[in-house]
């Protein structure tokens, strides 16, 4: 799938504007790989004074989400030729970093299935390592050698699945196989596998990944001040004018705003949930979130929101403590250095680190039970 980068400034587009059509199939390609869990808030909509500011707005579609980005206080040219170059990182992206389709890593996993090691590129190898890190950290909550369960459960697809689901004696022994991310051996660029089992997917921070590699992009060609959005997970540097960035974290049960905060440079807000994404059956709703130590769907967290300097690292983190649940999510969230964290149960109930509380506003019309962790 290609990139298409759909440039704007300032509420006037400079080139065509996303059909219907379009946008319906863009949507329904968009549980590929992540929920629309956040809401942006710091555009000149809420900002609450005047600005000025010179803004160029631009929309690349990869992973099958919208990522909108909005450039502050750099010339349109410059703007826009960051964009220009950032799509090609994303058509490589989507290319080699995809799970279900040809590319590098579809590659790696026939390899690791027939048993052969294989040379992998720059491209690729740094996330193996992240990955890996992110396993250890995460006490194997977050696990993305589980592709295999992934795909039994529906989500290698760009529709969202539908009909009856696994069987759960299949369930259980791709389970018993216990793929992991410390299967994997890389000796240099070769990568094998000591366990056949395992089957890479990155969904779980392919798009926090991206959104740094895109940060880091933006800052070589000295642009200072942006904010990218793909599908309601942020990155963000710099400010909007004299002022934070603002989000709003989407309430998981209805399209309401539960809470608002503002982020500081530098930093991104993840969310993972299991509200837009899942299987129905017999009237179940089974979430894409997958337990590693089961193989069966995450059912009682439904949405778990991070903040965190690096986006990749957020984004797996929401993952793990949503599969972590109630009882767990403290420590896990420790382990991986997780300070500002927020959950929701099914029940609508929000759990809470300290540092988030001091961090989010709650939305007075909607009185939410809340849980700070000791």
């Amino acid at each position: 799938m290609g990139v298409t980068p759909w440039p704007h400034k300032r509420g006037k587009f400079l080139s065509t504007h996303v059909n219907d059509a379009l946008m319906k199939k863009i949507i329904r390609r968009f549980f590929a790989f992540g929920t629309v869990a956040l809401l942006v808030l710091g555009m000149p909509l809420l900002a609450g004074c005047k600005d000025s500011g010179e803004e160029t707005k631009s929309t690349l579609n990869v992973f099958g989400t919208l990522v909108e980005i909005t450039i502050r206080d750099t010339d349109e040219q410059t703007a826009l030729k960051a964009v220009e170059e950032l799509s090609g990182d994303f058509q490589r992206m989507h290319k080699d970093w995809h799970a279900w389709k040809p590319g590098e890593l579809d590659d790696l996993n026939k390899a690791i299935a027939q048993n052969r090691s294989v040379t992998v590129s720059p491209f690729l190898l740094p996330l193996l390592h992240q990955a890996n890190n992110m396993y250890v950290q995460s006490d194997g909550l977050f696990n993305p050698a589980i592709g295999k369960l992934v795909s039994e459960w529906g989500f290698h697809a760009d529709e969202l699945p539908m009909g009856k689901i696994p069987d759960k004696t299949l369930i259980d022994d791709l389970v018993s196989k216990n793929p992991t991310m410390e299967d994997l051996i890389i000796n240099g660029t070769r990568v094998s596998s000591t366990n056949s089992a395992v089957h890479l997917d990155f969904g779980g921070f392919a798009k926090g990944a991206a959104l740094d590699l895109a940060v880091k992009r933006f800052k070589s060609m000295g642009i200072k001040n942006a904010i990218l959005n793909a599908g309601g997970d942020l990155n963000v540097f710099g400010g909007h004018g004299d002022r934070r960035w603002r989000a709003g974290i989407r309430h998981p049960l209805d399209w309401g705003v539960i809470a608002t905060v503002e982020l500081n440079p530098d930093e991104g807000l993840y969310t993972s949930g299991n509200y837009e994404r899942y299987r129905e059956h017999e009237g179940i709703r089974y979430s894409h979130i997958i337990d590693p130590r089961t193989g069966m769907p995450v059912d009682y967290i439904v949405s778990a929101s991070v903040i965190h300097p690096n986006g990749a690292w957020a984004d797996a983190a929401a993952t793990a403590l949503s599969v972590a649940g109630t009882s767990d999510w403290v420590r896990i969230a420790r382990s991986m250095k997780i300070n500002y964290a927020l959950l929701v149960d099914k029940d609508g109930v929000v759990y809470l680190t300290p540092e988030m509380k001091e961090r989010v506003q709650f939305n007075d019309e909607r009185p939410v039970k809340v849980v700070v962790s000791p």
